[in-house]
């Protein structure tokens, strides 16, 4: 039988292999590379994108907190405004009124008593005065309370004041200093006010 030497055929079979395992192995190092590169690549342009966007964010909310600010300021002004606009529109309503409050307490004032001070506060009139006698200072109560720009007459107190000596030899000037509240109402109140008591 003939002898047949099959070592170069192996051997030369072992080296292909080997050099087709380390050209596989190159060609997968070399794409495993590229691939690395590319989502590298592609990381850092999202990276970009998304910080640039981020930025664009970032100046839109400064705009917008400067909006933000100028809207609050106007809002204040607008209320501060509105708040004058409040404040003279009432004052050129009630212009008439005080008038008005001022006869009404002329004509409501009998003869024989004087007003010492006039002081308002909000809707009560606080009335100091001199009368020649206490029915007098009741004819004033009675006559504000029959006014329909009066209210409530309240007396807070009436004091005598000292006077010449009479014959008997006391003090006696006849007058009372009183001090009465009155609410402030209008005739529009007043009617209101009488619709609903007889509802």
């Amino acid at each position: 039988m003939a002898n047949i030497n099959l070592l170069p055929w192996r051997e030369r079979r072992r080296e292909v292999r080997k050099k087709q395992f380390l050209a596989t192995l190159v060609v997968t190092v070399i794409a495993a590379a590229i691939i690395l590169l590319l989502g590298d690549r592609i990381e850092r342009s999202s990276i970009s994108n998304q910080n640039a966007r981020n930025e664009i964010l970032r100046e839109q909310i400064v705009v917008l907190n400067k909006e933000i600010e100028e809207i609050r300021q106007l809002r204040e002004q607008k209320a501060d405004l509105t708040e004058r606009m409040t404040v003279i529109q009432n004052l050129q309503g009630t212009r008439p009124v005080i008038v008005r409050l001022f006869d009404e307490l002329v004509r409501t004032l009998p003869e024989g008593v004087y007003y010492n001070t006039v002081t308002r506060t909000n809707d009560v009139v606080s009335l100091q005065g001199v009368a020649e006698s206490n029915n007098l200072v009741s004819a004033l109560m009675r006559s504000l309370d029959d006014s329909e720009w009066f209210a409530d007459p309240g007396l807070r107190q009436v004091n005598a004041l000292p006077g010449a000596v009479n014959a008997a030899g006391a003090q006696d000037s006849g007058q009372n200093q009183f001090d009465l509240t009155v609410k402030v109402t209008t005739p529009a109140q007043v009617a209101a006010a009488a619709q609903g008591a007889a509802q």
